[in-house]
């Protein structure tokens, strides 16, 4: 395990000399936009794991991506290992279908103090709800961005991230009704405390999520990957890609279904992912929303 074959990997080129908000955000930006958000380990008959080695061989070296326990905690390890103060928080995600948090933590982020500032970096979460830039930890102020603007209010100790998204126009008309589209306009996303966790703390919910009928993960397989103006998700067959604000205060969502035989080539043209074994779409119905 070496930075430099990671940065190789994200492709990031810039200066490491800096401890700084600048040098963070670039780092972040550039492994947000080369390793995807994905589960689709748990469809093609392969296992999670939280081993940071592990972690490390999948996404640096098989040029896969991962979901939040392991994106986040490989942007830990780079972050920490260049000087940066980080710490995992734990987070329970809101589900907009039963109009309430997850009793389960499900989520790991990282937090990072800089300057005396804390910011949170979420490099896994994925499609729209995907920061773009380390949020900075305050209450009550409006972050915009270019996925839209993101907010965090704290209450009780507890923090809550939402995000206000712009209007969506949907060329093909036969995804106007798609249960992938967001309705809100403001969306509650996940809430959290400052209580620092290990990896460990994770170890049942990973196993939970990859085997449980309940979970989202099961119920669908994901692969998304944010791109220089928007990002593009590829969940069970359906393909979208999203241009952000190409019109004012209008994101361009643009869906495409692909039929099986096509699955391998669009996860290498769209994603550059290769899998070892044949992936197995699928996309029950369920809460997850682009």
């Amino acid at each position: 395990m070496n930075l430099e074959e990671y940065f190789a990997r994200t492709g990031y080129k810039g200066s490491l000399e800096k401890q700084d908000l600048e040098t963070l955000t670039d780092i972040f930006q550039h492994h947000i936009r080369a390793v995807p958000f994905e589960n689709l380990s748990i469809h093609c008959g392969e296992k999670i794991t939280l081993d940071l080695e592990h972690v490390y061989n999948k996404i640096v070296r098989r040029k896969r991506g991962g979901w939040c326990m392991e994106n986040n905690q490989l942007l830990g390890w780079v972050l920490k290992h260049l000087g940066y103060d980080t710490s995992f928080l734990g987070a329970y995600v809101f589900n907009p279908h039963e109009n309430a948090y997850a009793s389960i933590m499900t989520h790991l982020v990282v937090k990072v103090v800089i300057d005396g500032k804390a910011y949170i970096v979420d490099g896994g979460f994925g499609v729209s709800y995907q920061m773009w830039q380390p949020m900075e930890l305050v209450s009550g102020k409006d972050q915009p961005q270019a996925p839209g603007v993101f907010r965090f209010t704290e209450k009780n100790a507890i923090w809550y991230l939402e995000k206000m998204r712009r209007k969506q126009y949907i060329p093909n008309q036969n995804f106007s009704n798609s249960d992938l589209l967001e309705n809100k306009e403001c969306r509650k996303v996940y809430m959290f405390s400052l209580e620092p966790r290990t990896v460990e703390d994770f170890s049942f919910q990973c196993t939970y999520l990859q085997t449980s009928p309940d979970s989202l993960f099961t119920k669908k397989s994901i692969c998304t990957l944010q791109t220089t103006d928007g990002f593009r998700a590829l969940i069970g067959w359906t393909l979208t890609e999203t241009t952000y604000n190409y019109k004012e205060n209008m994101d361009l969502v643009e869906f495409v279904t692909v039929q099986d035989e096509e699955v391998e080539k669009t996860l290498k043209e769209k994603f550059d992912i290769t899998l070892d074994r044949k992936l197995v779409p699928i996309n029950i119905k369920g809460f997850y929303t682009i």
